[in-house]
């Protein structure tokens, strides 16, 4: 299965990946509104070796068949003062 990547000009890290190339009409209004103008970055295939920096790929295969598209938003970042630090203070 082939997917197309595109980047929110307007959401900082956030990428969707799109069934088919420029397929825009999968993506809901207001998801639309929310990332904007979107750029072409590249075309995948999500095969069952591949493997993704981010996000697992049978997540994606299966959102793209049902959806026509998938969003990967920005990693969250762990609030480091909420760690074990392994100190007895």
């Amino acid at each position: 299965m082939l997917a197309f990547v595109y980047k929110s000009l307007k959401k900082a890290d956030t990428y969707v990946y799109l069934a088919g190339r420029d397929a825009f009409d999968c993506l809901p209004d207001a998801l639309r509104t929310q990332l904007g103008a979107l750029q072409f970055v590249l075309e995948v295939a999500l095969t069952s070796q591949r493997t993704l920096a981010r996000v697992d790929p049978v997540v994606v295969r299966n959102n793209l068949q049902a959806r026509g598209f998938h969003v990967q938003f920005p990693p969250t970042m762990a609030d480091p003062m909420s760690d074990d630090w392994g100190t007895d203070a």
